[in-house]
């Protein structure tokens, strides 16, 4: 990947950063949600555009890639939604998660992990159809490399459970 592109890729890191809603906040509301909403779409949006720069198709590579792409991509949206839903349940519940509503968000969000992985494997076959090898490892890196932006930044926005919580135990 040229400097150019890595300089691309920050940009759009930081874009992305910046904009993340913060679990923590106490009272989120109608608002928060619009702003995840814009968020999601903007990341989206931004997603498929890194992906056109960096992986340098030929116009007959990119004639066969964008159809995968967009069925890809679509199935990829239903998981990321369902990975949107889980954090807010979490938020909404943050403060007093009983072990129980804990325990079920872990189990939903392996459940979320599990698909994205089968995802990817599933499409793989379909990718291979149309990209050379190198251009196939290229594109499930620059995937690898959005998604690990998005979730540092995940990670540095939602809280982990305070130990001592006030959750009524169960």
């Amino acid at each position: 990947m040229s400097t150019r592109h890595l300089a691309i890729a920050a940009a759009l890191a930081l874009l992305l950063a910046a904009g993340a809603p913060r679990a923590a906040e106490p009272g989120a509301g109608q608002a928060d949600e619009a702003r995840l909403d814009v968020l999601v779409d903007t990341i989206r949006a931004n997603r498929k555009a890194m992906v056109a720069v960096n992986l340098g198709l030929s116009d007959d590579e990119a004639t066969r890639f964008w159809p995968v792409y967009e069925r890809y991509q679509k199935e990829w949206n239903a998981v990321g939604d369902r990975l949107v839903a889980l954090i807010e349940d979490y938020s909404k519940h943050f403060h007093e998660l009983s072990n129980e509503k804990a325990t079920k968000l872990v189990e939903d969000y392996l459940a979320i992990e599990a698909d994205r992985v089968a995802l990817r494997r599933a499409y793989l076959d379909d990718f291979a159809k149309v990209l050379p090898g190198r251009t196939l490892a290229r594109f499930y890196q620059l995937e690898n490399k959005l998604d690990a932006v998005i979730r540092y930044d995940l990670a540095a926005t939602i809280p982990v459970i305070d130990e001592q919580g006030t959750a009524p135990a169960k």
